[in-house]
This record gives structure tokens, sequence and C-alpha cells, in this order.
């Protein structure tokens, strides 16, 4: 039998059923994952008790850690992760983490650390439900995609017959539709790549506008997403969706994380779920639209930054050099419009039309602004987890 989790520590539990049997979506333990989504606000009407979530019960002011096994079948020991859940000793909203989506970003998975360790579920109204390393043989191995060599968020809201990508996609997106009515999907920079602290998020939903605002630090930038990421298909099923992205892939970055946790609890805050103090992002801090400096044709060679990340630029300053090995031939890299840099490559070899700054356009960082179209680039690399 299952511990009961105390009132106001952490008790670790045993799960009732394998990873293979609860997150890998078996009918039973999730049913027909492409119904509509469940609605997650609490019922008022009936009184503040236990959260029963994967067949583990919660009691009222703990917090619990589902401890996952990998001995049911050979599929689990790819995707054995864990569930944490804080469960406030006062009714409230539910809140969703998710972090480790992608294995090669672990400054999420330390985001989410920081927030379920500092929280006091005795102060806390409503429920935190944490998925800390969805992916988490790629978090083991340095990977990005999932053993089946999928991209799990571009998957959602996944399949129970599918990969075992989409299988787990299908498993995680019920778990949220389910027990929550927000979620913050905790992402970096990709591919040799950093971000500056920054909220993404539909201008669609306004609910989830106010929750990027009361994030508080960082800049919001606008738009859906791709198809198929957490954040998007979320949105769609009803749930105020942001994501924080910030700093880059495979290693961590303490200030970020930091900025990350705080400005959960910033949320958390807005949302009433603690007394904590609220901070808001300005107006003035909300991009419409995007652009990338690329590696100009023939242009490649070793690869140079000359300004820092969140620097504001203004047409012909100059980003970077790339140095052609071999050769006296320099080519400066230079902003062709105002804005702020949201997005950087590190120091690396690089090669014609490699995205090297992802800016922010000065103009459109005016609220006015958000009524002009969101440009598009497909070629663009992934900023949106």
């Amino acid at each position: 039998m299952c511990p009961e989790p105390g009132r106001g520590g952490q008790a670790v539990t045993a799960p009732v059923r394998g990873f293979a049997l609860a997150l890998l979506l078996s009918v039973r333990a999730f049913g027909d994952v492409q119904v509509q989504a469940e609605a997650a606000i609490p019922d008022s009407s009936s009184p503040w008790g236990p959260l029963l979530i994967l067949d583990q019960t919660v009691a009222p002011g703990s917090k619990s850690a589902f401890l996952l096994t990998e001995d049911r079948d050979f599929d689990s020991s790819f995707v054995n992760s864990s569930v944490w859940v804080v469960r406030g000793a006062s009714e409230g909203p539910a809140l969703c983490l998710t972090a480790g989506i992608h294995g090669d970003e672990i400054n999420g998975v330390e985001i989410a650390r920081r927030v379920f360790s500092s929280l006091d579920p005795d102060k806390v109204s409503g429920t935190v439900v944490i998925l800390p390393m969805i992916n988490l043989a790629g978090i083991r191995s340095g990977e990005r995609y999932m053993a089946d060599r999928r991209d799990l968020n571009r998957l959602f809201p996944g399949r129970r017959d599918g990969s075992l990508a989409s299988i787990v996609a299908a498993g995680v997106f019920k778990l949220v539709t389910k027990h929550c009515r927000a979620l913050i999907d905790l992402h970096t920079g990709s591919f040799s790549r950093l971000n500056a602290p920054q909220i993404r998020v539909s201008l669609n939903r306004p609910g989830a506008l106010d929750m990027a605002r009361h994030f508080g630090s960082g800049v919001v930038v606008l738009g859906n997403g791709p198809t198929g990421s957490l954040r998007r298909e979320a949105s769609e099923a009803g749930i105020d969706a942001i994501i924080y992205e910030a700093a880059g892939p495979h290693r961590f970055d303490a200030e970020a994380a930091q900025v990350g946790a705080d400005g959960v609890r910033s949320v958390m805050a807005w949302m009433g779920m603690t007394k904590m103090p609220v901070k808001t992002i300005p107006f003035n801090s909300i991009f419409r639209r995007t652009y990338w400096e690329r590696v100009p044709l023939r242009g490649g060679g070793f690869f140079f930054p000359e300004v820092e990340i969140g620097a504001r630029v203004q047409p012909g300053d100059q980003l970077g050099t790339i140095h052609a090995p071999g050769t006296d031939v320099e080519t400066p890299i230079i902003a062709r419009r105002a804005g702020t840099v949201i997005g950087m490559a590190v120091p690396q070899i690089v090669l014609s039309g490699y995205a090297l700054f992802n800016i922010g356009i000065e103009g459109s960082d005016v609220f006015p602004g958000l009524l002009l179209q969101e440009s598009s680039d497909p070629t663009a690399p992934e900023v949106d987890g």
C-alpha cells in the first residue's frame, strides 16, 4: 500500500502503475485522448479535499513525488519520468509546469526543481502539478529528441496508438488538460543558441497574455507557436498556456533559472495561489514581430558575436564577425532594422544561411503595434520549444 503524504512535508510514494501504464497511456488509464479536454477549474461547490492523480492520492497541505517505475515493459525504460504535486491547504486554481520536453534543455528542469522545493503547501491555495523531466532518457544522454528520434514538442496532443513519442505526448496532454487551468512550459534556446529571458504567448487568449505579463521578467513575444507544440495545442484546448525561454542547451544557467523560478512564483501570486508580491512586464516590452540575421551567401567561417543577449541595436550596427579560416576574409554581420537581440548563436563554425541573431523589431514593441501581422519565416530555427 502506498504511504499517505504527510501534512506540510514531502512524502515520496511508489506508483500503483508503472510508467508504461501511466504515462504511456493505456486505454484504461487515460481513455480516448482525442476527446475535448476536461475543464480544469476546481468545483467550488465541493469541499477542498485530496487530489486523485495517476492513481495517487495527494492530501491537502502536502507535497508528493511519484517515483515512476520501469518494470512493466521494455518501452517504459525509456520514459520513466516523474510527477511532482503540491496540493495546497486551501482551495484554489491549478497550475501545471512542464520541463525537459527536449532532453538537451536542462535549465527548465532546474527551474521546476527550485519551484517545487520552495513551495510550502500550507501556504498555497490550489494545486501545482509539475512534470519536471518528461524526456528523461534524453536528459540522461543529452539528446534533444525522444528515443525514437522524434521531436516530442511537435506531436501534441499525441496518439495512444502512435510512436513512442506520440504516446508520451498523449499521456502528458491528457494529464495537463485534465488537471490544470493554466500551463507554463519551460525551455531554453536550442542548437548552440542562447535566448534572452522571454515569454511566448498567443494573443488569441487574453488570460494567457495577462499571465505572461505577470511573469514579470524578460520580454513577451506574441505568436501562436508551431503546430503540435504543447503550448499551442493546450491553448486550443482551452488552457491558458505560456512558454518560458531563456539561456541555452546542455548547461545550467543560474541567473536564467532564478528569473524563471521567480516568474513562476509571480504568476502563482497573480492567480491567487500565494501571497507573494506580483510583478508585471510593461506593455512596451511586448514584441509582435521578430526577424533573423543570418550568415550571408558564402560567408561561412568562425563566428564571433560582438553584442550581448538583450542588447538594443540600430540599423547599421555591427552584431558580429565571421572569419574565413585560411584567408583574410572577414564578413561583418550588420543589423538591418532597429530592435532588441532576444536570441543569438554562440561562437562556433557557421555556414551560409545559418541563423545568428533573433531580433525583436523596434516599433512592434509598442502595444498598438499588436495590430501588425506576424512575420513568417519557415526556415527559422526552433525558438518556441
